[in-house]
């Protein structure tokens, strides 16, 4: 155990990660909120004027690398930087790329700030995941219920970013003609107000760290010296059968989550458009009357569940039924439970009739809002429980890097998800939602059937 841990309860540090990760997903979930519509929607409009289609594909592959790049920022983290450092310049060169797209609204602009959010993310995820595992003992079995705590915090910053952002672009900076009708959305005060974010999570990190974290991420762990050769963390020493075996569980997950994960980030982009043109957005509010809702709103609904739900998976992950489940069974039932979600979605099409072009019809908007229901029960089946388990399961000189490969599922995940997205406008909405549902959900099936197997590889890490 580290100093920083006590015995009973979850560590204090593990509420200072857990703030700063809120400020770093509210940075990047408020621009993210935005960026298909700001990709979309015209010059007059506030927007880029990207077709549809590339700009599902500009999405994916942003989203993607955001997911590949932790890969080689753990493992700079491993062998010369330590987490706490790279945790801190991934923060200051994501606030970089958030300002970019604030002061440069144009396409060199758009490339500029994401460029500097796919290396800043790539710096800042997989370490500060690493630092949650690293405060607890091995086999302490409140390990999976800290990453659900954790993940929490994630989904905090990602329930208000939306909401804050999107009643600045749509209501506070937007113009209007003289019906109410907005003209042009401020978008670039959305990107000004994650660049806020992200600075009030580092420096909420750097000032609490040292007496919350101790040393805990200050040295690299793969890093050889004349004093720690013989140490468990050298790179001179070769990993054992049984450490193999559970890298090559970590893979396996990887393999499977690329297909939860493709399913999961529709949530940005086909759904956020189909949200934009057929959801029914018109509410009657108290003291307001008739609202529309903005469209990046929604996604804030799948944090919000997450913030509600979360505390009560952590409570029965820690339970004794809980503590049966394995792995396998957790992730294999979120993969099926998020296949189920996409029924939802079927539901709003046929209720419009179909894959009809007419923006008139509308669907009841609490199709959208069930299907983000189910599809946060399968999310927090699977990924916490994914964090939670490589922590467990990576040697220690390879902790940050194997995190990274965990988050590298996301990448390949995230580009798949943006080609599904972009074969909307010809395949249908409808077509696209069914054959998702079906293959996460046989994924699910063939996870659970491997359950024994897997088991018996991560050698009493369940």
């Amino acid at each position: 155990m580290t100093e920083t841990q006590v015995k009973k309860g979850h560590p204090k540090g593990l509420y200072l990660l857990f703030l700063t990760e809120m400020w770093e997903r509210f940075s990047y979930y408020g621009m993210r909120g935005i960026l298909i519509l700001y990709l979309t929607k015209s010059y007059i409009e506030g927007g880029l004027g990207i077709d549809a289609q590339t700009a599902s594909l500009i999405y994916g592959f942003f989203t993607g690398f955001v997911y590949f790049t932790p890969l080689i920022g753990g493992w700079l983290a491993d062998r010369y930087l330590g987490q706490r450092r790279s945790i801190t310049i991934g923060g200051i060169i994501m606030m970089c790329g958030q300002l970019a797209l604030f002061s440069l609204n144009s396409q060199s602009g758009l490339y500029i700030g994401l460029f500097l959010l796919i290396i800043g993310n790539g710096f800042f995820k997989p370490n500060i995941s690493t630092l949650v595992g690293g405060l607890y003992a091995d086999g302490d079995p409140k390990r999976d219920s800290a990453f659900s705590i954790f993940y929490m915090g994630i989904n905090l910053g990602a329930l208000i970013a939306p909401i804050i952002v999107g009643i600045l672009t749509d209501d506070i900076f937007s113009t209007r003609d003289a019906a109410g009708k907005i003209i042009s959305y401020g978008y670039k005060y959305g990107f000004l107000a994650a660049a806020v974010g992200m600075f009030f999570g580092q420096i909420t990190f750097n000032i609490l760290a040292k007496k919350y974290l101790g040393d805990l991420g200050l040295k690299p762990q793969g890093r050889i010296t004349k004093n720690d050769v013989n140490s468990e963390t050298s790179t001179d020493i070769p990993l054992t059968k049984n450490e193999k075996q559970r890298v090559v569980v970590i893979f396996i997950y990887f393999f499977f989550a690329i297909f939860f994960f493709a399913g999961f980030e529709q949530a940005g982009s086909s759904l956020s458009l189909y949200t934009d043109k057929f959801i029914d957005r018109n509410v009657n509010l108290p003291f307001i009357g008739e609202y529309c809702i903005p469209t990046s709103l929604f996604q804030s609904v799948n944090p919000f569940f997450i913030v509600v739900l979360a505390p009560i998976f952590a409570y029965f992950w820690n339970s004794n039924l809980g503590q049966k489940l394995t792995t396998p069974l957790k992730m294999g039932l979120g993969m099926i439970i998020l296949g189920v979600g996409f029924f939802f979605m079927l539901g709003a099409v046929e209720e419009r009739g179909g894959d009809i072009a007419d923006i008139t019809v509308k669907a009841s908007i609490w199709w959208l809002i069930l299907t983000y229901l189910v599809h946060t029960i399968g999310e927090l089946c699977l990924s916490p429980v994914g964090l939670s388990v490589v922590t467990k399961l990576a040697p220690p000189k390879l902790a940050s890097l194997l995190m990274g490969v965990w988050l590298m599922a996301s990448f390949i995940a995230n580009i798949v998800g943006g080609f599904l997205a972009s074969t909307v406008e010809t395949l249908g909405a409808g077509k696209i939602f069914l054959y998702i549902s079906l293959f996460v959900i046989i994924c699910g099936v063939l996870m659970i059937a491997l359950n024994k197997v897997l088991v018996r590889m991560m050698h009493g890490i369940r």
